[in-house]
């Protein structure tokens, strides 16, 4: 029998009760835990509610999965194919495929998902610390997850790969620190998985494997070759390989190379320096963020910025100094430095050519200096017995809902992309980037003349910047102003000869001009340049089309649509080639297509009704031109077209009515003017239909129709010096217009008995 009286002791009863409220406290510590963790993601979502309905920003559309890439087999070249995607991250890029198959369009949920991985990456930094033992492991959690450095990186879609890799990242180190304890194969396996699952989403995962030879250093105090190093050899030769392909992606694909990349060894040193204290500074006072900061000039000739990497330097120096008393400050800073190292300008990254830093830069390496503070607080806190009671959490909480707010004050700025810009803007107000990106965005409002004024401040901080040239073109174009826009296009392709779109653009305002044969030059450079532009060919067919050559228009708009499927415009250009070849089967279907692609698409409705109405089905085609109004009720042109059905069927009168309202809604529609003079002339109202065609020659005085129809008005009122003005103009505007050439002769008999002189 066990002897009582030993079990029940007074050493094993102590012992038992130690035991029982070691246990106890484990387990309070450990719902604690739990609690701050719930609040923590609650705290979050909080913090970035202005962000959740924002809409897409600046580059969100590159980065969204494309038309192109939606099927399987875009899913396919998105792994497969480098050049598919913005960026050769395929992990990222089919994440954004599946969301895309979800939720399509609808921002709520890349930005809910973006959210949410943000929170997971904070929960995975408090496990490590745990882990790690480091003081303060949750206020770090907290920290990192509220702090308003980390508004770029998580209110932006576009910076998933943040967020993804992050978590990747993590989990990755997470398994990594514990194989480093059991050595289990397992736990090594699960970390090299991970490593090249956050190294497909973003290459700074690369850092990883020289981040945790810093956390064996703080632990142990030295590394050793066979237990530290050699394990981590696999993982430096894929983040290695991993980051020289993105290099090469960085400079040959996406543009990271030019002479805004042309810096001196000396001169990366410089930018280096600034880049690290720039970031130092602002996680520690986190005010006058920024979308886009301003770009430093950088010259080795100014002695003030060698103090920098120098001051840089020093501490690093100090602190190795002070290594004995303690290593954490050394290898908090190493891993800040370390994780840095991709974007401190030794690697050429293509934001650079307008900043060389960027919140979304430091999202991973932020918790270098995070973990540091949070520590640091955590321990003065413990030396005045505060830490984990009412005062100390106060204290905490009142700097985590400082935070909280000042993050709630920034996702607020990521509402949508109009205010993001102004906000940067306020901030930087020489940005020629946010100008120009500004300048589309009221240009497509409809704000054109302020439009040209941000382009013009764009152009005024970059002359050469060939974008804010087109576009301020396009602007002016727009606006009827096309010789100056003529000159901006030249401007454009003066900075960037290879600029395929600004010829496209310039060959627009050129056929404007009535000079189709040059404009169709410049379709044909865009074309050489890029041969899958389809506005080119879009463009080019409309030239073609124009000068009546159909067939070579209608190759140019089936290309521009293989190209471009779903390219209504392209469809309804087609269909209005067809419909002058009389080929109305082919017309109609082309017609379905535009609508099909853009069901509102009014001026489709209309050229379906014209195509009907010239094979005399014209109570089809009114249903057409109703279908336009009731979509569009101010198209002038369902007027217009629908009074000459009105006319066909003979009711006239009704026709005239039409053609009125078409005028009044649009007082320069030089065909309404001629057709309701056409009108006015079969009604024998001859005086009336000439100040129509008058009026419509003074909207346009190229216009050959109306120079033939007001000639025959004046002829039907015999002021035949007048008509044959009228028809020689027209012929001399269009040399095969046979039937002007006829009312020449015609006239001619009039005019000679009148002019020849009498015969002896």
């Amino acid at each position: 029998m066990t002897d009582l009286a030993a079990t029940l002791s007074p050493t094993k009863v102590q012992e038992s009760a130690s035991a029982a409220a070691a246990n106890g406290a484990g387990l309070r510590m450990q719902r604690r835990h739990w609690v701050g963790l719930g609040l923590l993601a609650i705290g979050v979502f909080i913090a970035y509610a202005p962000a959740i309905r924002g809409g897409f920003l600046w580059d969100d559309n590159d980065h969204v999965t494309r038309p192109e890439l939606r099927t399987w087999h875009g899913l396919y070249r998105i792994w497969f194919d480098v050049g598919a995607t913005p960026q050769y991250y395929p992990l990222l890029h089919g994440a954004f495929w599946v969301e895309y198959q979800l939720w399509g369009n609808s921002t709520t949920g890349y930005h809910l998902v973006n959210i949410l991985l943000h929170v997971i990456a904070a929960w995975l930094v408090f496990l490590i610390l745990r882990q790690l033992a480091v003081p303060g492991g949750m206020l770090a959690a907290a920290i990192f997850a509220l702090h308003p450095i980390q508004v770029e990186s998580v209110a932006w879609i576009t910076e998933l790969k943040n967020t993804q890799s992050a978590v990747f990242y993590l989990a990755a180190m997470l398994m990594y620190l514990r194989f480093d304890q059991n050595r289990s194969r397992l736990c090594y396996a699960l970390a090299l998985g991970l490593f090249v699952l956050g190294l497909l989403s973003k290459t700074v995962t690369a850092t990883l494997p020289a981040a945790l030879l810093v956390i064996f250093w703080w632990q142990r105090g030295k590394l050793s070759w066979k237990n530290d190093a050699l394990p981590l050899a696999p993982l430096f030769l894929l983040g290695a390989a991993a980051g020289m392909l993105t290099a090469w992606v960085e400079r040959t694909l996406i543009g990271a190379s030019g002479k805004e990349f042309q810096f001196t060894l000396v001169e990366r040193c410089l930018i280096a320096g600034r880049v690290v204290w720039f970031y130092f500074c602002k996680l520690l006072w986190p005010s006058d963020l920024t979308f886009i900061y301003p770009r430093w000039h950088i010259s080795q000739g100014v002695w003030w910025q060698y103090l920098f990497p120098i001051a840089a330097l020093a501490a690093v120096v100090l602190l190795w100094i002070a290594r004995k008393k303690s290593r954490a400050p050394l290898a908090g800073i190493l891993f800040f430095g370390g994780t840095l190292f991709p974007v401190l300008g030794f690697f050429n990254v293509y934001p650079f050519q307008y900043s060389f830093v960027a919140d979304h830069f430091v999202y991973l390496a932020s918790l270098g200096v995070i973990t540091l503070v949070s520590g640091g607080i955590a321990l003065i806190l413990q030396r005045y017995h505060l830490w984990c009671r009412p005062a100390g959490d106060g204290l905490c909480l009142m700097l985590l809902a400082l935070l909280g707010c000042l993050t709630w004050r920034q996702a607020a700025t990521y509402a949508d992309v109009e205010t993001l810009y102004r906000t940067t803007l306020a901030r930087n107000p020489d940005c020629w980037l946010v100008h120009n990106n500004l300048g589309n965005i009221l240009q497509d409002a409809g704000e054109s003349k302020e439009a040209i004024r941000h382009y013009r401040e764009a152009l005024r901080s970059k002359s050469d910047y060939a974008l804010a040239h087109n576009n301020l073109g396009t602007a002016l174009q727009q606006n009827g102003r096309l010789a100056e826009a003529v000159a901006q296009f030249q401007a454009a392709i003066n900075a960037d000869p290879a600029f395929a779109e600004a010829h496209v653009n310039w060959g627009d305002a050129l056929q404007r001009l009535g000079e189709i044969d040059s404009a169709m030059q410049h379709y044909q450079r865009a074309l050489q340049i890029k041969p899958d532009l389809s506005w080119a060919h879009y463009s080019l067919g409309n030239a073609l089309q124009s000068v009546g050559r159909l067939e070579e228009a209608i190759v140019q708009f089936r290309a521009a649509v293989r190209l471009q499927p779903g390219f209504p415009q392209a469809c309804n250009n087609w269909g209005n080639a067809l419909t002058a070849l009389s080929r109305l089967d082919e017309a109609v279907a082309q017609y379905q297509n535009a609508l099909r692609f853009k069901p509102n698409y009014a001026e489709a409705e209309v050229n379906w009704g014209n195509a009907l109405r010239n094979h005399g089905r014209i109570d089809e085609a009114v249903k057409h031109y109703q279908e336009a109004l009731r979509i569009k009720p101010d198209c002038a042109e369902a007027y217009s077209n629908w009074g000459s059905a009105l006319k066909q069927a003979g009711r006239v009168d009704e026709a005239i009515a039409h053609y009125q309202r078409a005028v009044q809604i649009k007082p320069d529609y030089a065909e309404a003017h001629v057709n309701w003079g056409n009108a006015l002339q079969g009604q024998g109202r001859f005086d009336e239909a000439v100040g129509h065609f008058q009026q419509a020659l003074r909207i346009n005085p190229d216009f050959v129709l109306a120079h033939y129809n007001l000639g025959v008005a004046l002829e039907s009122l015999n002021r035949f010096k007048e008509a044959i003005e009228e028809f020689r103009e027209a012929v001399r505007l269009r040399p095969d217009f046979v039937l002007a050439q006829d009312g020449v002769r015609r006239v001619e008999t009039h005019i000679r008995p009148m002019t020849e002189p009498a015969k002896p």
